[in-house]
């Protein structure tokens, strides 16, 4: 029964005002809604015809959000078995066509996809090295002009290679769009 206490609500587009169940699992939690909110600002409220990426999907509300406000197509990726197979089942009632749910580890997909995104998504558990992993390979994966979106609880001093476009902070949750830094210098 406890999967039905976990819900994140879609905040706009097609899949607006949808409750959405997600199991309990270590150190899943969704994206706050005044943060979506913030973020799909930013984004523009329409992503339609992008290409994105929910690298560590968890309880899909980035993803969802993204499918709901057009996105051509939105990749989720999330190891853990049983919140993937709650993602694919939320991804089967929403009959949202445009969503592809894996599971595997997001260090291997990003070190094996060849795709381009428009917008990836980084919400990785806070109390781990993931975000440090993994934002050094992320370049190869983005389309030009693409964006991504970090949460973390504890924003680093900088992102190498890597200028932040906006930021905020909501309670203890910072967030912020990142694009490569095309000024650094090529040694």
């Amino acid at each position: 029964m406890s999967q039905q206490r976990n819900k994140v609500r879609i905040i706009g587009g097609d899949f607006r005002r949808r409750l959405l169940p997600f199991p309990d699992s270590e150190g899943l939690r969704p994206t706050p809604d005044r943060v979506r909110e913030t973020l799909f600002n930013w984004l523009g409220q329409r992503l339609h015809g992008k290409q994105c990426l929910d690298l560590f999907a968890g309880s899909g509300a980035l993803g969802f959000e993204a499918a709901s406000r057009e996105a051509r197509r939105v990749v989720m990726v999330e190891k853990s078995r049983k919140v993937a197979e709650s993602l694919k089942a939320n991804q089967r009632d929403l009959a949202a066509g445009a969503i592809e749910v894996l599971g595997m580890d997001a260090l291997q997909f990003v070190r094996s996809s060849r795709e381009r995104f428009d917008v990836i998504f980084l919400d990785p558990p806070y109390d781990s090295d993931l975000l440090q992993q993994v934002m050094p390979l992320l370049e190869p994966l983005l389309a030009e002009d693409g964006l991504v979106y970090v949460e973390a609880r504890h924003w680093p001093e900088a992102f190498p290679g890597w200028k932040t476009l906006r930021a905020g902070k909501a309670g203890t949750v910072h967030f912020g769009l990142l694009q490569p830094d095309q000024g650094k210098e090529n040694h």
